[in-house]
C-alpha cells in the first residue's frame, strides 16, 4: 500500500539532543550525532542494531558506544552479509554468535534467516540500522534494512537510521529500474542499479512508495547527516574508506562496481581471487591486447583500460572459491582517470559487449538467470545478443531512470 504523498510523513521517535556538529563543510554522520547527544533520544530504550563494521564513530565502534551509554541498553546485534565485522566472503553463510566486545547476542540475517524473528526483538524496544552502502541496488545492505523495517512494523517498534553519505553521489542515476517479477535478495526494489539516494532517504522511498507490505504504520525515523551535498563523491567527504565488504577495497572499486558486478552474471572473471575484484576482468579466451584496444577506442567517459593477464586464487576473507580458479586467464585493468565522469553501468555494459564479441559462443555467454537478478530485468543481455549498441541500451533505460527520479523527489532529504 502506497502511503498518500500529502500524508506522507516521518512518524519517528523525539530526536532530543541532536544538534549541528559541521564545521568548515565537515560531514558528519548520522550516527556521530546521535552519540554526540548522548543518545539521549533513546534513553531508557533497549536497542537491536542492524550493523557491521562500518559504523564507525570516530575510531570507535557504534555498538561499543551504545554498550557503554548509561542512557540505553544494548541487548540485541544483527549481522548482514560479510557479517558483523564485514570479513566474511561474499556468499558465506553467517551463524549466530556473542560479539565478543560487548557480550550482546549476535543474530545473523545472512543464512536461513534474513528477518529479524520476533524471538530475535523479544528484549528489543527499538531497532537500529548504522551500515555504509556503495550506492548499487544489487548490494544486499538495503535488502537488509527493508526486512529489518518490516520486522520491527511487525513488531510495533520504531525503526531508526543512522544515514551516511553515498559514495557514488547522489546526482548519479543510470540502470534499468527493477522490473515485476525479477525480485531477488540482490533486487528487491524497483529502482535503477545506480539510485543516488542515501540509505535513509531509501528507507523513507520504501515506506512511503509501499515497496515493501506492512509498513504503513512503521515508526520511521532519519537521523540525517550533516554537510553532505548530492554534488559530492566519496573522496570530498574528507572520510578514510572502510571497505564495507572484503571484496570493495578502495572507492575506486566501488565506483565501477555496479557495471563490473554484471560478470556475476557471465561465464567471465569479475576478478575474485585477486587483490582487485571488479578492477580486473578476463577469460582463458581473451585477447587481452585486442580487448584493450576496443575499449579504448570507445573513449568511455573518465576510464581508459589496460590489457593483463591474472590468475584467480583462494583468498581467505575474500573468495574462496573464484571462477578459473588457479587458471591463468586474460583481460584488462580498469584505470580510473577522471572520477567525476564515470558512467559506471554504461561502462559495464561496454565491457560486456567487448567480451561478447570475442566469446567463441556468443550464447554460452551469459548466465542468464544471474543476469536478470543483476540487471533487474531481462532485456540487457537480450539486447547485446541481439546487436543493440550500449548506447541504444542506455537510451532504453532513459525513461525509466527519468521517471524515478520524479517519484524520487520528495524523500531526498540532501
Amino acid at each position: 500500500m502506497k502511503i498518500p504523498r500529502p500524508l506522507f510523513r516521518v512518524l519517528g521517535i523525539a530526536l532530543t539532543g541532536l544538534v549541528p556538529l559541521t564545521a568548515g563543510g565537515e560531514v558528519v554522520s548520522g550516527a556521530e550525532r546521535l552519540a554526540a547527544g548522548g543518545f539521549s533520544s533513546l534513553e531508557n530504550q533497549r536497542a537491536g542494531l542492524i550493523t557491521n563494521h562500518t559504523a564507525t564513530v570516530g575510531d570507535r565502534h557504534l555498538a561499543d558506544l551504545l554498550h557503554e551509554s548509561p542512557a540505553v541498553a544494548l541487548t540485541a546485534l544483527f549481522g548482514p552479509e560479510h557479517g558483523i565485522r564485514g570479513d566474511a566472503p561474499a556468499g558465506a553463510r553467517i551463524d549466530d554468535d556473542v560479539d565478543s566486545a560487548t557480550g550482546v547476542p549476535v543474530h545473523s540475517l545472512y543464512g536461513e534467516i534474513r528477518k529479524p524473528t520476533p524471538g530475535m526483538l523479544e528484549e528489543v524496544d527499538v531497532l537500529l540500522f548504522d551500515i555504509q552502502d556503495v550506492g548499487a541496488r544489487f548490494y544486499t545492505y538495503i535488502s537488509t534494512m527493508g526486512y529489518g523495517m518490516q520486522a520491527a512494523a511487525e513488531k510495533g517498534i520504531p525503526f531508526v537510521v543512522l544515514d551516511r553519505p553515498n559514495p557514488l553521489g547522489g546526482d548519479l542515476v543510470e540502470g534499468f529500474v527493477l522490473e515485476p517479477g525479477h525480485e531477488s535478495f540482490v533486487g528487491l526494489y524497483p529502482i535503477p542499479v545506480v539510485h543516488g539516494m542515501t540509505v535513509g532517504e531509501l528507507a523513507l522511498m520504501i515506506q512511503g512508495e509501499g515497496m515493501l507490505e506492512g509498513l504503513e504504520h512503521l515508526d520511521l525515523t532519519v537521523v540525517e547527516a550533516e554537510g553532505w551535498q548530492r554534488s559530492m563523491r566519496w573522496p570530498s567527504t574528507g572520510w578514510r574508506w572502510n571497505p564495507p565488504s572484503p571484496n570493495i577495497p578502495d572507492f575506486e572499486t566501488a565506483l565501477i562496481y555496479p557495471g563490473a558486478c554484471f560478470f556475476e552474471g557471465t561465464t567471465a572473471s569479475e576478478g575474485r581471487g585477486t587483490r582487485e575484484p571488479f578492477r580486473v576482468v578476463g577469460a582463458p579466451w581473451i585477447d587481452s591486447g585486442e580487448l584493450a584496444a576496443d575499449l579504448n577506442a570507445r573513449n568511455i567517459p573518465g576510464l581508459a583500460f589496460e590489457a593483463v593477464t591474472f590468475t584467480p586464487v583462494a583468498i581467505e576473507g575474500m573468495a574462496t572459491r573464484p571462477k578459473f580458479r588457479d587458471v591463468e586467464i586474460h583481460g584488462v585493468r580498469h584505470i580510473v582517470e577522471e572520477p567525476e565522469a564515470i558512467r559506471p553501468v554504461e561502462a559495464g555494459v561496454h565491457l560486456l559487449d567487448a567480451f561478447l564479441a570475442q566469446a567463441p559462443d556468443r550464447g554460452d555467454f551469459f548466465r542468464e538467470a544471474r543476469m536478470e537478478r543483476l540487471a533487474g530485468t531481462s532485456r540487457l543481455h537480450r539486447s547485446l545478443l541481439e546487436g543493440k549498441t550500449p548506447d541504444d541500451i542506455a537510451a532504453s533505460w532513459a525513461e525509466g531512470v527519468a521517471a524515478f527520479r520524479e517519484l524520487r523527489a520528495p524523500y531526498l532529504r540532501y
